[in-house]
């Protein structure tokens, strides 16, 4: 099947025809679809394109090994955090041995200064919030997920999901108040473990 066969299908649709069958042309136009994502995020952290290239096809290996060890749901969102981590370990790398692209590309002036710790803790805090979506029932996470990381309004949602409007809605609410919960003890878990 043509690359340009799959882009009807959804992120959800291209992921369970790889899982199903190692339908590896489906996974290809999957990557294909947010290289330019991956691009961007890789240039905003890195601020150097070759760099960003490099870390994008670092990235799809990565994808590649990961996704042949477990199912992933939302595909975007999962992408975007190994691109992001991915360059925070550069990153990190840059300022350890202080390679000449940390010195060449990376401004440190006015808003433009690069903050480690300060990518660091919003990194912790975005791993928190993975961790507490899955403690969601799959229902809540879906439409959690497609509400504030995909911006679909609730009839969006509703024909997505063939769930009712109130349905969707009432998921969405139970799911913010259960992912506050679920924040809120892991919090209290990782200070009690310090």
């Amino acid at each position: 099947m043509p690359l340009e066969r799959y882009r009807h299908l959804s992120d959800e649709e291209l992921l369970e025809r790889f899982h199903s069958g190692k339908d590896t042309d489906s996974l290809g136009h999957l990557m294909q679809r947010y290289t330019l994502m991956l691009l961007a995020v890789s240039m905003k952290y890195l601020k150097d394109e070759e760099a960003a290239r490099d870390t994008v096809q670092q990235v799809f290996l990565k994808a590649i090994t990961e996704l042949g060890k477990y199912k992933v749901t939302y595909f975007k969102s999962w992408i975007y955090q190994i691109a992001k981590n991915q360059c925070l370990m550069q990153l990190r790398d840059q300022k350890k041995w202080g390679t000449p692209l940390e010195a060449e590309s990376l401004p440190i002036e006015g808003d433009a200064a690069i903050d480690l710790e300060q990518w660091t803790e919003k990194e912790q805090q975005f791993d928190h919030l993975n961790i507490a979506l899955q403690s969601l029932s799959e229902e809540q996470r879906r439409c959690v997920t497609l509400f504030y990381l995909e911006k679909m309004s609730y009839r969006q949602i509703a024909e997505k999901t063939g769930h009712g409007i109130a349905t969707v809605k009432s998921h969405i609410q139970n799911g913010k108040r259960n992912l506050r919960i679920a924040l809120a003890s892991h919090k209290t878990a990782a200070r009690n473990e310090r």
